[in-house]
């Protein structure tokens, strides 16, 4: 049986090799769920991947996106979790460009009521990974001073609410616009402080919010040309994770003596290749401690799924093109009509 899904003509390439195509449709294993596909979101490992330059986890779906929302079309033989017709979203490790996909029923959860359909697509990779970052591999505390760059991405509109719902004193975060910083003030759960990294020293800027003491956490998607600030601005026992490497993955030269002496302490994490144990834990934790709080713009809750475009699913060269201007506040979603 097969399915429409976005295929990448010749395996990889340019945006143009986005095609909309036919595939097998999935079998859910034992303990998978089958979901029929309603939105999926768009991010930017969907880019790498496509040009051949993102490691693909073992035994993922060679078809593109790894979070979707939907209703459950079928269940494997011993997933008792979910129904048919149940209103859901998930992560996969691949496979969410598509009309169909089949995901461990551990890796779905509840559509809340508050959430459109695209909406709901666009908060599983972005929130689980700021809340992974955070709560996990930083274990921030309340009132602790928190730095997140890329604020205006998906993970990054996520991670500076979280850390203002997770009780941070200050949160400052750092984009490459004023009209990126002056849109992250206005959310309700907004950051503290705001710093253009290309017209201000954001380490300065830290030193000054902080009174000296430094952040305690530090959510990092940069890497290379931020790597001396970031420890400039780490405080005694600070913790930093690494999400991505935007600028480039080596720092030539670099002096450990931060390290010894304010006993840092620096994690790298990627979400899609961690367990599935770790995921399961993860989400679980999550669907009790945020998911309740989260709701569209104009909705009931603290926490905001904020979209920055939407696009049928035929036109996924434009909704690429969008991630790829690197313009977007907030996620680019895809519609499965």
């Amino acid at each position: 049986m097969s399915m429409r899904a976005i295929l990448v003509n010749g395996g990889k390439g340019p945006v143009e090799n986005l095609i909309l195509g036919t595939a097998p449709r999935p079998t859910p294993a034992a303990h998978h769920v089958l979901v029929k596909v309603k939105s999926f979101g768009l991010n930017r490992m969907d880019i790498f991947q496509r040009m051949g330059k993102y490691p693909v986890p073992k035994h993922a779906s060679e078809i593109l996106g790894v979070e979707f929302s939907g209703t459950v079309a079928q269940t494997g033989t011993t997933a008792s979790k979910w129904k048919e017709g149940d209103e859901v979203m998930g992560i996969a490790a691949g496979g969410a460009y598509a009309e169909y996909i089949a995901v461990p029923q551990t890796h779905v959860l509840p559509k809340p009521s508050q959430l459109s359909w695209n909406e709901a697509a666009s908060v599983p990779e972005a929130w689980l990974t700021a809340f992974g970052a955070l709560a996990v591999s930083c274990s921030i505390k309340r009132d602790e001073h928190v730095l997140v760059h890329t604020g205006a991405s998906g993970v990054g509109v996520a991670a500076n609410q979280l850390a203002r719902f997770l009780g941070a004193k200050t949160v400052t975060t750092t984009a490459s616009t004023d009209d990126k910083l002056a849109w992250l003030r206005r959310m309700p759960m907004a950051p503290t402080h705001t710093v253009n990294y290309k017209t201000a020293d954001f380490a300065e800027e830290i030193a000054r919010v902080t009174d000296g003491h430094g952040v305690d956490v530090l959510v990092d998607f940069v890497g290379k040309s931020h790597w001396e600030k970031n420890i400039a601005s780490l405080a005694v026992d600070g913790r930093m994770v690494l999400l991505a490497l935007l600028s480039g993955a080596t720092v030539e030269k670099f002096s450990l003596q931060p390290f010894l002496y304010k006993r840092l302490r620096l994690e790298g994490s990627t979400l899609r290749a961690r367990s599935e144990d770790y995921q399961t834990a993860l989400i679980e934790r999550f669907a009790r401690e945020v998911l309740p709080e989260i709701s569209g713009v104009d909705g009931p809750g603290k926490l905001k799924a904020y979209i920055h475009a939407t696009y049928p699913w035929a036109q996924i060269q434009d909704a690429t093109r969008e991630l790829e201007a690197n313009q977007n506040i907030g996620k680019v979603v895809a519609e499965i009509d």
